[in-house]
């Protein structure tokens, strides 16, 4: 660890002495508190929408710098991060496993810790982290090394910390956890080599494990320490022994439901991409659906164990990871309901109390994998555009090569909407982008890529790829939509003084009339937005504040639309704003 502290002692003492400590209340009620963020997506049910209308429609062009602040040093990978507000102080992460401790007033550092990452991670998707959490007197955030951090909030000192996977078997932890009735609940990633997605939860004072629950069937949950069930039913929508290695990555996280007292969380891609090899490809009897991989999973936040779950793609060949947050909102007729824009390209509805499905429709075009998506939820497939078997090739090797729309990164990636329960909008940031896509043969070996898959990701419009678009959950209809030349990458806000706010790649935090669409004010950091902005209120005063610092999976795995934004300068800063008081 390494840890800076201002050389004065009394900015220290000055600025934390009034903490009392975040309690289960606080938290509960973090979108309604408007002087706090203490968890990630402004409350955990991660609708993102602040009540705070004094920067709004008519004055957000007003908005100036207050202040920014650099995470300095070589270390300027992407920055997905977003920031904590509590008692004055700005908790932040950083890439490579950071946090950063800031005055809000000042925009000076209070202390600063490193996590010692050993050699040999395997992030497959930059080394970026989403954010921590914060609940008593200690704030929590994951490593990349696979671990869990409990921080003192006053003095970034090390209270507890623990392994939750191991990370030379693919392992690693990127999301924010989140807090529910003291215990700490973590997913995991890793979902290219072969790991098992899994939900834990530990004592938030102690560290100690209370339940896990694996989200592969056939696997054992635990609780307090002893066998609990079985994921699922052994070998029903698995081959062989498939499941041990069946991928179903946890690493966007979840959100909490408090009206069912309902965490949901989503499973990524199952493993390996090649779907013929886990009787996906052909089998259309439920036999190759590989439970719980690509769903949403509803579980009981005191046991772990599952109440319901939707599987959005069945029989994937993709990597459409089910992991997109789903988020509880209320419907035109006041239904309670969540909504999930998948990575598969369609918008989804479904029930609260049981997961059950509601609507779905696509909210990005040309979809080639599925015609639709019939009245039980399950997709309509167009055969024909799923990956071709290497078993018939001529010489075993590669499978027929398909062009499918949405691309593997999806029309949808980690990067949060946001709900305005103003407007009753969705604010979905999305791309528009196809992919070459073919399965080759692979085999397991632990620590190394469980593909079987190779791809080109291509842009399928000349004039954009980008697309922030305003949904109505009760239709599907898209009321209004921008445009970005660069694909979109960063979380998404909407306030009550009417406003939406986003990054983007080529450095700019923008924002949006929620109504019409119309962009109303843009500011240049210096640096691509991947980050996820947010909004508090200090003395009276509302600001806004968002990471600015290009990264992530685009210039990684982008293909050819990784060429149009190659020449993107990284970074790593907090850029905070408000509007001057007029004398």
């Amino acid at each position: 660890m390494k840890k800076l502290l201002l050389a004065t002692s009394a900015t220290l003492i000055a600025a934390t002495a009034s903490i009392a400590g975040v309690t289960e209340e606080d938290i509960a009620n973090d979108q309604n508190i408007t002087t706090q963020i203490v968890s990630n997506g402004m409350g955990r049910h991660q609708q993102r929408f602040s009540p705070l209308d004094k920067v709004n429609k008519e004055n957000v062009k007003y908005l100036v710098p207050a202040w920014s602040f650099s995470m300095g040093g070589e270390k300027q990978r992407g920055q997905e991060t977003q920031p904590l507000i509590y008692d004055g102080i700005m908790y932040v992460t950083g890439s490579y496993s950071r946090l950063y401790a800031i005055d809000v007033e000042t925009g000076e550092e209070i202390w600063q810790y490193d996590a010692r990452l050993p050699e040999g991670i395997l992030p497959c998707c930059d080394v970026i982290n989403r954010g921590g959490a914060i609940y008593g007197d200690k704030i929590y955030f994951g490593t990349l090394d696979a671990r869990i951090v409990a921080l003192d909030l006053k003095t970034g000192d090390v209270v507890w910390k623990d392994k939750i996977a191991d990370y030379k078997a693919g392992y690693s932890y990127t999301s924010a956890p989140l807090i529910v009735d003291g215990l700490v609940i973590t997913g995991n990633s890793g979902g290219e080599f072969g790991i098992i997605g899994e939900v834990q939860a530990r004592d938030a004072e102690t560290g100690d494990v209370v339940w896990t629950r694996p989200v592969i069937e056939g696997h054992m949950g635990t609780l307090n320490g002893e066998e609990s069930t079985m994921t699922g039913e052994l070998n029903a929508t698995w081959p062989g022994d498939l499941w041990k290695t069946g991928g179903g990555a946890t690493w966007l996280g979840g959100t909490y439901d408090a009206d069912t007292d309902t965490l949901v969380f989503g499973a990524g891609n199952p493993a390996p991409w090649n779907s013929w090899l886990r009787d996906a490809g052909d089998k259309t009897d439920g036999s190759g659906d590989n439970l719980y991989a690509a769903s949403r999973i509803g579980i009981d936040p005191a046991t772990g164990e599952i109440k319901w779950h939707f599987q959005t793609t069945p029989r994937e060949g993709w990597d459409f990871d089910g992991v997109n947050e789903v988020v509880p909102f209320v419907d035109a007729e006041g239904n309670k309901r969540f909504a999930t824009a998948d990575r598969n390209g369609f918008f989804y509805v479904l029930n609260r109390e049981d997961g059950a499905f509601v609507s779905a429709s696509p909210f990005v075009k040309d979809i080639t994998w599925a015609e639709g998506i019939d009245e039980n939820g399950r997709p309509i497939y167009n055969e024909e555009n799923r990956p071709g078997n290497p078993a018939d090739a001529a010489d075993g090797g590669k499978g027929d090569v398909v062009f499918s729309v949405p691309s593997f990164l999806g029309g949808k990636n980690w990067m949060p909407m946001a709900h305005s329960p103003a407007n009753g909008l969705f604010f979905v940031p999305s791309n528009e982008w196809g992919m070459d896509i073919w399965n080759e043969p692979v085999s397991y070996k632990e620590g190394a890529a469980y593909l079987g898959s190779g791809f080109t990701i291509k842009p399928i419009f000349e004039d954009y790829i980008g697309s922030l678009k305003a949904i109505d959950p009760n239709t599907g209809d898209v009321k209004w939509e921008y445009k970005n030349d660069a694909p979109l990458w960063g979380g998404v806000m909407a306030t009550a003084g009417g406003l939406v706010f986003t990054g983007t790649p080529e450095g700019y935090l923008k924002a949006f009339d929620a109504d019409s669409g119309e962009e109303l004010w843009k500011f240049q950091t210096g640096s691509g937005i991947v980050g996820q902005p947010v909004t508090w209120e200090q003395d009276g005063q509302q600001y806004v504040a968002v990471a600015s610092g290009w990264g992530g999976a685009v210039p990684l795995w982008g293909g050819e639309v990784a060429k149009k934004v190659n020449f993107l300068n990284q970074g790593g800063s907090i850029w905070v704003f408000k509007i001057p008081v007029m004398n």
